[in-house]
């Protein structure tokens, strides 16, 4: 399908060189999806475990239930390789 500009009202068509160049932004923006898509998931999964990072001072007796919580949530991105991966994580449940 041929792309075309918006100029001043005037439909204009892409010339072959803007055609190449939008192809390559396109083109790279669909070959960084796995990275978006796993950052996304980092930064909640390191959000969530900020929210139990507490029950890890040295004060503190972190239940077994907690410290599996914990290690499930740093596992969580192990063997991811798609976005389709990413997007079927199952996020551990969070004890009481």
């Amino acid at each position: 399908m041929a792309r075309h500009h918006n100029i001043n009202g005037n439909i204009v068509p892409f010339t072959a060189e803007e055609e190449a160049q939008r192809d390559a932004e396109e083109q790279a923006y669909s070959d960084g999806a796995f990275d978006r898509a796993i950052a996304d998931l980092r930064n909640k999964r390191n959000n969530k475990l900020a929210e139990t990072d507490f029950y890890a001072l040295s004060d503190v007796t972190m239940s077994d239930e907690m410290t599996q919580y914990r290690k499930d949530l740093r596992d969580l991105t192990t063997g991811l390789s798609t976005v389709e991966d990413v997007e079927a994580v199952t996020w551990p449940i969070k004890p009481e």
